[in-house]
């Protein structure tokens, strides 16, 4: 019996990309009124205010068109992976990633399984602070090359990095991007309910990090098949030089881009300003040279291509949606028929929508200006807590990054994985489902406790 296969990531984003043209033909178009929003400095809905407006079909040479309008509004993002994986590359071929990787296998010996919750952790905590996605591509090699020599497959990486930066984001106390915007909008202190969501952070990060690590020893390779994929995935370096500067110079890098995303309020240009600094600086002190570290540079941009790309044919998606003006017609469609429910069905029914919501919108921020103004009065007439309403967006629009293929930073990471996308779906869809079975259990005991 033949095993079902996903289709290539680019035939599956485009398929997406049909789809949303078909639906400006079928779903009536509306609109709901916008108005600036002092709290959150974005434009959010006005609830009650959707209306019909006249039907703009999107035309098969209009769906062409998103595609390349997609790239360009995820430009800033595309520029900052081509950047940052150049620049990656030539870290990688002065053989200082290698060498540090040695050095840390020679003081974890025998605790090598330490790597993978340690790892894990720190991308859960970046996740938690400020919704680190896209921020990842680049950092795919530096993982490929710790999990090859532990003999763990290349799933492994994406797991431990752009999985449990979902979950410590979907679980978060305190995600400006997502909790931060959801509570402002709803009239509710910043940090309010921080105690309860920590415990379920930690249940969650519980069910990530012990399902990881179950696969990753299950699927261990043996020595022969991962000096195979090492000898494959790095031929060889050029350079050989200073390589704990380079590795200095590495950790100096992550520390400063940590410090700029957290206090300074860098964008994507000033990150991949950052890393283009990091790869010349280390080319040169690696002993590669100039004409070296520019052939680094050049083999970082044809390796990271085909990830950078398959996030501007997952924002074409919404490009779409908007063109067709259905998008708000989804959200009016989905939120209406929880007016007619009971108090608890109602919370674990927003939900439910804000996981469907999730596909056509892969923004949690932009999901959050879509919905919250909605569904906060009809929480109020309901009897709910807005906390809950605010956990269900968290925990639906969070938990759906881990398997939406309209998630551009997804999509990225498992290609520079080498992994299908039917691969990540098999590994990640019964942790998926466990930790939206926590999310539910959280809404049910915040109604209870009335958090």
């Amino acid at each position: 019996m033949p095993t079902l296969r996903f289709p290539h990531p680019l035939v599956l984003l485009f398929a997406f990309v049909l789809l949303a043209v078909a639906l400006s033909y079928v779903l009536p178009a509306g609109r709901f009124e916008r108005r600036p929003d002092a709290a959150t400095g974005r434009e959010v809905v006005v609830a009650g205010s959707y209306h019909r407006v006249a039907p703009s079909p999107v035309s098969p040479l209009a769906a062409f068109t998103a595609i390349p309008r997609g790239l360009q509004e995820a430009a800033d993002v595309i520029f900052l992976v081509f950047l940052a994986g150049g620049a990656f590359t030539v870290v990688d071929q002065t053989g200082a990633l290698r060498r540090g990787v040695d050095w840390l296998l020679l003081h974890l010996s025998g605790r090598e399984a330490l790597v993978i919750p340690v790892v894990a952790l720190l991308f859960a905590t970046m996740g938690a602070l400020e919704n680190m996605q896209e921020e990842i591509v680049p950092l795919v090699p530096v993982l490929l090359v710790l999990m090859r020599r532990l003999r763990y497959p290349a799933l492994t990486a994406a797991a431990v990095s752009i999985g449990a930066a979902a979950v410590g984001a979907a679980f978060s106390p305190l995600n400006p991007f997502q909790v931060g915007i959801a509570q402002k909008l709803a009239g509710l202190p910043l940090l309010s309910g921080a105690g309860f969501r920590l415990v379920f952070l930690a249940l969650a990060l519980v069910i990530w990090i012990g399902g990881t690590l179950r696969f990753a020893l299950r699927h261990r390779l043996t020595a022969a098949e991962a000096e195979a994929e090492t000898l494959a995935a790095s031929p060889g370096s050029a350079g050989g030089r200073y390589h704990g500067l380079v590795l200095l110079l590495l950790l100096v890098t992550f520390v400063f881009f940590a410090y700029g995303v957290l206090e300074l309020g860098w964008v994507f240009g000033q990150m991949a300003a950052l890393f283009l600094a990091l790869g010349i600086a280390a080319g040169l002190l690696g002993g590669l040279g100039f004409t070296g570290t520019a052939e680094g540079f050049i083999a970082g941009f044809r390796d990271i291509a085909f990830s950078a790309i398959l996030i501007g044919f997952a924002r074409a998606i919404f490009v779409v949606l908007e063109q067709g003006q259905v998008v708000d017609t989804i959200v009016q469609g989905l939120s209406a028929p929880l007016a007619h429910l009971p108090v608890t069905l109602s919370a674990l029914g927003m939900l439910g929508v804000h996981t469907a919501l999730h596909l056509p919108v892969p923004s949690v921020s932009g999901q959050a200006v879509l919905t919250m103004p909605i569904l906060t009065p009809l929480s109020d007439l309901l009897g709910l807590s807005r906390q809950v309403t605010v956990l269900a967006y968290q925990y639906g629009a969070g938990l759906c990054e881990l398997i939406t293929p309209t998630n551009g930073a997804l999509m990225a990471i498992i290609a520079a994985c080498g992994v299908r996308f039917d691969q990540w779906w098999k590994f990640v869809l019964p942790l998926y489902l466990l930790l939206l079975g926590l999310a539910a259990v959280a809404i049910v005991v915040g109604i209870v406790v009335g958090v």
